[in-house]
């Protein structure tokens, strides 16, 4: 099992302002420092995390932050909509778009996902497989 995830970033505002338009309507909390961004699901008392936790930080030796050739971060949504929803927002913040929210017939018939890049360059998916009745423009 994947504990966490770890991307760079050397403007951590514009990563924050980013990042905070759509991780906590997928229901991650922030906590923030002077190491970074840590964006964690709440575990409620007595029970074990879920993982992974999400973290953005300045990287270790001091050097720029780069985005990983063929790399990819997926958040899983509950609905299309939120897809949707969050593509939109994730752009309003500094994202850019490598591809719209959509069907993608090729990984399964009811696999919805958008691509973004993050201000840093990192390529995130924001994924739902759960559907919510639109009609599909394959």
């Amino acid at each position: 099992m994947i504990a966490y995830v770890t991307v760079g970033a050397d403007d951590m505002a514009a990563a924050k302002e980013f990042y905070q338009a759509f991780l906590p309507a997928l229901g991650y909390t922030l906590t923030e420092g002077p190491e970074g961004l840590s964006y964690a699901l709440p575990v409620p008392t007595g029970q074990t995390p879920v993982l992974p936790d999400f973290y953005v930080k300045p990287t270790f030796d001091g050097r720029p932050a780069s985005a990983g050739n063929g790399t990819m971060i997926a958040f899983e949504a509950k609905a299309n909509a939120d897809v949707r929803t969050l593509h939109a927002a994730a752009l309003k913040a500094g994202g850019t778009d490598e591809g719209q929210p959509g069907y993608r017939a090729a990984y399964s018939p009811n696999f919805y996902v958008c691509y973004l890049r993050d201000p840093q360059g990192n390529k995130l998916a924001l994924f739902s497989s759960k559907g919510d009745g639109v009609e599909r423009h394959e």
